[in-house]
């Protein structure tokens, strides 16, 4: 599919109803609000296309960005890309969403470390994000990569900016649901930091309880093993 078929198809695809959800969670007013739904059958169609992925997100457009993030391939995506998309999101659900392509980059050990230290909202959001998804996919880490991520939510956690406390509590909880050793050390952690207030504005989503939430993984996965 060339560029403008794409956006043909994600303008047809887009609703005032998703328009509007967006919107509650702070979305901008370029988009054509694809559901997440659309996007996938989208990017079935498609598949990976690296130049396409390019060019949509040069567009600015919301959706087309989040079609990007999904069609984009890992490999080709240089640290210079990277770092220019990073700067370019406006909104968390694209972080959660760019997240997944620099996790498999060849650069996600560096880049996380320079982005969970930035200033900037979403692109600390994006850096914790990257820790979580490598405590869920990356198994050939050692889990000792791990704890001093966790140390570091402790002392930081409640005084950064809204989203990144969120990816933070985020994180200490893909952390305590990789092992049970990582999982002592986010539950005590978790402890410390407390309850973790996040600003969701006008939407029904929560922040979930790390601790709570550790436990429960911990009590199924344990359950599927009897």
């Amino acid at each position: 599919m060339e560029l403008a078929e794409v956006l043909a198809a994600l303008k047809q695809a887009g609703t005032a109803q998703n328009r509007k959800v967006y919107g509650r969670h702070d979305v901008k007013d370029d988009m054509f609000g694809v559901s997440f739904a659309e996007l996938k059958t989208l990017k079935k169609r498609i598949r990976q296309n690296h130049p396409l992925a390019v060019s949509l997100w040069d567009t600015g457009n919301h959706d087309a960005r989040m079609l990007a993030c999904m069609i984009a391939d890992p490999k080709q995506a240089d640290r210079e890309a990277l770092d220019k998309w990073v700067n370019d999101i406006d909104n968390y659900i694209l972080g959660d969403q760019f997240s997944n392509l620099a996790a498999a980059s060849g650069f996600g050990h560096s880049l996380i470390e320079e982005w969970t230290m930035d200033d900037r909202e979403f692109v600390a959001q994006v850096g914790w994000n990257m820790i979580a998804l490598f405590a869920v996919h990356r198994t050939d880490l050692d889990d000792l990569f791990f704890i001093p991520w966790i140390s570091i939510a402790v002392r930081d956690i409640h005084d950064r900016p809204n989203r990144v406390r969120h990816a933070m509590n985020q994180a200490v909880i893909a952390i305590g649901c990789r092992s049970e050793n990582l999982r002592t050390h986010a539950v005590a952690a978790a402890e410390k930091i407390g309850q973790v207030s996040v600003d969701h504005g006008e939407t029904g989503c929560k922040t979930p309880d790390a601790v709570g939430y550790i436990e429960k993984t911990w009590k199924r996965k344990n359950a599927k093993t009897k």
